[in-house]
C-alpha cells in the first residue's frame, strides 16, 4: 500500500522485473495482481519478508541472491509507528528492528 505500491507500479510500468517484499501474503498477492493488470507486466513477483525479523531478512536476501541474476534498485520502504512496546523473538525492540535494523541488514546482505 502507499508509497511502496506506487513505486512498484512505476517500476512495473517501465517493464522492470519487480519484486514486492511483503509481510502479508494476502495483501501482497492482491497488490501483485493489481499491478500486473494495470501494467501488463507479468514479471511482478511476491516474496514474503518481515523486516522486523532478522531471520526473515536473511532468508529473503539468500533467496534473492540465489534466484536473481542482478539487482538494480532496492527501495526500503517498510516502516511502522505507534505500536506498543514489543520485543521480537530475537530480543530486539519491534519498531527499531522493523524500521532500521532489518532494512540495514537487508541492504548489506544484497550488496555485491
Amino acid at each position: 500500500a502507499g508509497i511502496g505500491k506506487c513505486v512498484a507500479l512505476d517500476l512495473a510500468r517501465r517493464n522492470a522485473r519487480t519484486i514486492l517484499a511483503c509481510r502479508s501474503r494476502e495483501r501482497g498477492q492482491a497488490a501483485v495482481e493489481e499491478i500486473r493488470a494495470a501494467t501488463g507486466n507479468p514479471a511482478v513477483l511476491l516474496r514474503l519478508l518481515d523486516t522486523g525479523s532478522l531471520a526473515s531478512v536473511r532468508a529473503f536476501a539468500q533467496a534473492v541472491l540465489r534466484e536473481e541474476k542482478r539487482l538494480d534498485v532496492l527501495v526500503n520502504n517498510a516502516g511502522l509507528t505507534g505500536l506498543p512496546f514489543t520485543i521480537t523473538p530475537e530480543g530486539l525492540e519491534q519498531t527499531f528492528a522493523t524500521n532500521y535494523l532489518g532494512p540495514f541488514l537487508l541492504t548489506n546482505l544484497l550488496l555485491g
